[in-house]
């Protein structure tokens, strides 16, 4: 057995699936006898009272973290993320279950569900820690918005699609000026999300890395770098015509910026712990949900 006492439940809130699947997670933890909290939104999607009830306590998602000592979320990589940015500063470990696309960060599927959360419950598990960004943007040196994420933080041009002009330092030091239509900064976690899509390059998710991806830079010689983790990354925008460019953390939190406003970003001091069921590999999710061939040789 576990330290697991009191596990939180979150769903995806637009998704007929996750809800089902909530219903099967509850059914396996009221026969298991395990004290579960449900999160409120999660807790509103269901229509079954008595399931409602059985529950420890309902609440909102910054509680989970401190009455928790295991969350599972159910849905897609985009529920996993708004868990991730809630309960990181809490050290709650996370579990994922699938219930949307792609599911780089929710590996288990709808049908191993009793199966795979009852090896962890009994100890079974691999347990890996991922690292999240802190975002500030500055205006005439304040403070003027913050967001965190845990895939990517990425300068756009908004609503239309106008190329940007910025300037971009690490750790102090000026590296390069660009005309693009923004940039990625992306940690190991979402290398194979949107920085991916980007032609940014893979990371490993133990990799103590940044990567910084330009989004259809003008010039071919600018390409994706990667600076050491601890690495503090500064975004100067610049002039741009008709474009109101805009800062967007894991697809989530958007923040206006301006010309002269400065984007800092840099490493958050917690970290996640991510839970995964002891047959999960990196390089075989990468090979199943990316396309990547199979073994020539058979032995």
């Amino acid at each position: 057995m576990t330290h697991f006492s009191t596990i939180g439940l979150i769903g995806h809130l637009n998704n007929e699936r996750a809800v089902y699947s909530i219903k099967r997670l509850i059914r396996f933890l009221q026969q298991r006898k395990k004290a579960f909290v449900l999160e409120a939104e999660t807790a509103a999607l269901i229509t079954d009272a008595s399931m409602v009830s059985s529950a420890q306590q309902i609440m909102d998602m910054e509680a989970l973290g401190q009455v928790c000592d295991l969350v599972i979320v159910v849905g897609g990589d985009g529920s996993l993320l708004r868990g991730a940015r809630a309960l990181a500063k809490y050290g709650v470990p996370l579990l994922g279950v699938n219930r949307g696309r792609l599911g780089f960060l929710t590996d288990i599927t709808p049908e191993d569900i009793e199966d795979k959360v009852d090896e962890v419950l009994s100890g079974k598990f691999k347990s890996e820690q991922r690292f999240l960004l802190d975002m500030e943007v500055k205006r005439q040196g304040q403070v003027i918005a913050t967001a965190d994420a845990l895939n990517d933080v990425v300068l756009h041009p908004g609503q239309f699609i106008h190329m940007l002009q910025f300037e971009i330092s690490v750790d102090g030091v000026f590296v390069t000026s660009q005309r693009s239509d923004g940039v990625i900064v992306s940690t190991p976690t979402g290398s194979t999300a949107y920085s991916l899509s980007g032609g940014g390059p893979i990371l490993h998710p133990a990799l103590d890395a940044i990567v910084v991806v330009p989004m259809n830079p003008h010039t071919l010689s600018s390409r994706p770098i990667v600076v050491a983790g601890d690495s503090a990354i500064s975004i100067m925008v610049g002039e741009h015509n008709r474009a109101e460019p805009m800062v967007t953390c894991d697809g989530h939190s958007h923040v206006d910026v301006q010309t002269g406003d400065e984007i800092c970003i840099r490493k958050k001091p917690q970290l996640l712990e991510l839970l995964h069921p002891l047959d999960y590999n990196f390089y075989e999710r990468c090979r199943s949900k990316l396309g990547w061939g199979g073994h020539l040789l058979k032995e």
